[in-house]
């Protein structure tokens, strides 16, 4: 005989049966994963600032190589081919121009590895050549350059640019305006996904970025706000208006570098970057918003720096 038929009652309960619920809802994140690698990163990013910078110098630099890996490997995919050498040797001395040589030397590093760009593409086939060389100098641009920003305040913090410990064991404070930049990085992606994920209904870039809500961006503000104030009161002695002042910076330039990457992914058609990070997606996942929120920061700082 055939298969047996299946009893009505077990064909009812088999239509009526309800998926099992997603334990990671709204993002789709696997969240205990994506909390234990978002603290590890913030740890070993806040311990090198608050006791070894050039190790802080080092980490941010690492994040930079991978996110520049996951570009070039994005961009071969869809057919263009990125100067790889020239662009990794530019991300890594950048960094470390700003923390040793300051804002000339960024500069300065930019413009070289620019320039290595075009001649070591120069001297390969001239087929896609301008497409792979204006890859080169955006990846230069969007990542490294941006991301040594935030190496800038540790310059001849305290008279001199240590390659150890801070000199008598004092934080000093550009090193806590990094630590306020990171803070309110983190306070913007955390208090726009709480919100946004219960109360989010009127998209901000429906074409770009769907899940992100006009209602997680006021929550990515008012929590924002909140750091902070209280950050520039009782860490850096600043009134209370720089806090929000650097809120509001730090909050709109972190959703513009968050647009950004969505921009580019679409483009490329990929939903992430590459899946390193558990629960994150890759590193350029993690590092669009502080790539655009560093050069902010610095600049924000510098103005409020007589406050």
């Amino acid at each position: 005989m055939g298969q047996a038929q299946q009893a009505p009652g077990a064909r009812a309960r088999s239509r009526t049966r309800q998926p099992r619920p997603n334990p990671t809802p709204g993002a789709g994140r696997n969240l205990p994963a994506a909390t234990a690698v978002g603290l590890a990163m913030l740890f070993a990013v806040l311990g090198g600032l608050l006791f070894l910078p050039l190790g802080f110098v080092a980490v941010t630099t690492t994040f930079a190589v991978f996110g520049v890996w996951e570009i070039f490997r994005a961009l071969e995919a869809n057919g263009t081919r990125l100067p790889i050498v020239p662009v990794m040797v530019g991300t890594v001395a950048m960094p470390f121009s700003a923390y040793f040589g300051g804002l000339e030397s960024l500069l300065f590093a930019l413009l070289a590895s620019s320039v290595a760009v075009l001649l070591w593409r120069s001297v390969e086939s001239a087929v896609g050549s301008s497409r792979s060389i204006f890859a080169g100098v955006f990846t230069l641009a969007w990542v490294p350059f941006l991301i040594s920003f935030a190496a800038l305040p540790l310059h001849v913090a305290v008279g001199v640019t240590p390659i150890g410990l801070w000199p008598g064991g004092a934080v000093p404070e550009g090193a806590w305006q990094v630590v306020i930049l990171l803070l309110l990085v983190v306070s913007n992606d955390t208090f726009g996904y709480l919100v946004g994920a219960s109360l989010g209904k009127h998209p901000m870039a429906p074409k770009i970025s769907p899940k992100k809500s006009w209602e997680g961006f006021a929550g990515s503000i008012a929590g924002a706000m909140v750091i902070g104030i209280l950050a520039c009161v009782f860490v850096l002695g600043k009134p209370w208006w720089v806090g929000v002042i650097l809120a509001v910076g730090m909050v709109a330039s972190s959703t513009a570098g968050d647009l950004a990457e969505s921009m580019v992914k679409r483009e490329l058609g990929i939903k992430d970057m590459s899946s390193i990070l558990p629960g994150h997606g890759g590193v350029m996942d993690r590092l669009d918003s502080i790539v655009f929120a560093s050069p902010v920061a610095f600049l924000l700082f510098v103005l409020v720096s007589g406050a």
